[in-house]
């Protein structure tokens, strides 16, 4: 969550750089992948009230319930997770010690109690705080007590942590999340630690020290909190592709840019808007964190997100982030380069994703080498294609320095990935 959104006491600050930030380090050996799971705010944002919203209300019987869904409908088998809280689960106040409590309504059995739900059902547990004074939807935050909430949360068994920004003084921030961090890594409990300055400064037009995040955190949102719409997906994505020379070399193993949730499933995507907003986030190498009811996803949208083929290839250990690499009537198209390596070239994943809206699908011709920018090698006779949202198609050849052609629907998104074929290897068509 962000000033701009949440926390008008915020607004129209303007950031100043820390002259001096002391650098403890990160190396928790965490996020080697892009982190998968399921996170609460997008879908469930900070409704409490459980008598008129007894299936929404952010309470235990929510996460419980997300995390037994997680298991039954093979989320957890396909690689998800982690089972995230977001704001809006303490009580009012500390109690007399200063220890944070849940609200007692909504979580009776304590958050520890939950911890071992979850963990019990073969997954992991993630919990919110904010370095400021409260949290963005006004809860206790941790101001003064960073020491204190990284004991009770490693106390609790949390495995996952994201730290907002909201109420806090914005000239020491990023100081504040390097400390909580070395306080974080003192309790010996390894947990996964999710940042947020660089979106408060991206924000307000300071550029983040990417160099000094890598080496305090294992994943940060850079910019504005999505919303349950395609504009929002549209409006991140241009982020990311605007400022992908100066972000994509920062993200890899066990440090990563992250664009904020997967929200298919709810009430914003089409179908194929669905695809769109997955295809670009798996080349961008992004979080597969999952904001929506998953009760409630159709069994089109399910499959997006259970596609084996799509997930190994966000999963892909070099952990390239892609880059947008031309744009042709309104056609992006957005490459990555993965395993498996085959001679001395890798394995390319290509999206082209529409951002038309003329009502019929558009078919876009491109030129391998110079549009797409696959490798000039003369060596490489031709690539082996797989359609990444249709696993069971037969992958076909097409020639080196071919041109490719794809029909992409409107708003839409066609994913494939290209695997090198060299000489005797590539079959004659």
């Amino acid at each position: 969550m962000l000033p701009v959104k949440l926390c008008p006491a915020l607004a129209g600050v303007i950031l100043v750089c820390c002259a001096t930030v002391v650098v403890y380090g990160l190396d928790n050996g965490l996020a080697r992948k892009p982190p998968m799971g399921w996170m609460s705010w997008e879908r469930y944002r900070c409704i409490t009230d459980c008598g008129k919203y007894p299936d929404e209300c952010i309470s235990e019987q929510l996460f419980m319930r997300m995390a037994d869904l997680m298991v039954s409908e093979g989320y957890r088998d396909a690689g998800y997770e982690y089972v995230n809280i977001d704001d809006c689960w303490m009580a009012d106040e500390r109690d007399e010690d200063g220890v944070l409590q849940p609200n007692k309504d909504r979580f009776p059995n304590g958050i520890k109690y939950l911890a071992d739900y979850i963990h019990e059902r073969g997954l992991k547990f993630g919990i919110y705080q904010d370095i400021g004074t409260k949290t963005c939807a006004g809860y206790p935050g941790m101001m003064d007590y960073f020491k204190l909430d990284a004991q009770t949360f490693a106390d609790w068994d949390v495995d996952f942590i994201k730290i907002d920004g909201c109420y806090a003084d914005v000239e020491l921030m990023v100081n504040d999340y390097i400390k909580f961090g070395a306080f974080m890594n003192e309790t010996g409990r390894p947990i996964l630690y999710s940042c947020s300055w660089p979106a408060y400064q991206e924000y307000n037009g300071i550029i983040p020290d990417y160099e000094q995040l890598k080496e305090t955190c294992n994943m940060w949102r850079n910019w504005g909190d999505i919303e349950d719409s395609h504009q929002s997906v549209v409006e991140i994505t241009k982020y990311f592709s605007d400022n992908q020379n100066r972000i994509v070399p920062h993200s890899g193993p066990g440090h990563w840019n992250d664009p904020d949730t997967l929200i298919l499933g709810n009430y914003g995507l089409s179908y194929d808007q669905s695809k769109s907003q997955l295809a670009v986030w798996t080349v961008l190498a992004a979080p597969f964190l999952i904001s929506n009811d998953l009760a409630k996803v159709t069994p089109e949208v399910k499959a997006l997100l259970l596609n084996r083929a799509i997930i190994k290839v966000n999963q892909d250990p070099l952990g390239i982030q892609g880059r947008l690499v031309k744009t042709i009537n309104k056609i992006e198209i957005w490459k990555r380069s993965i395993l498996p390596r085959v001679g001395h070239e890798l394995t390319q994943a290509i999206a082209f994703v529409s951002r038309r809206a003329d009502g019929a699908p558009y078919t876009v011709a491109v030129k391998l080498r110079e549009d797409v920018g696959l490798s000039n090698s003369t060596n490489i006779k031709g690539y082996k294609v797989y359609d990444l949202f249709e696993p069971k198609a037969v992958p076909f050849l097409v020639r080196a320095g071919s041109t490719f052609e794809t029909r992409v629907n409107p708003s839409g998104a066609n994913l494939y990935r290209f695997v090198p074929q060299f000489g005797t290897d590539f079959i004659s068509f």
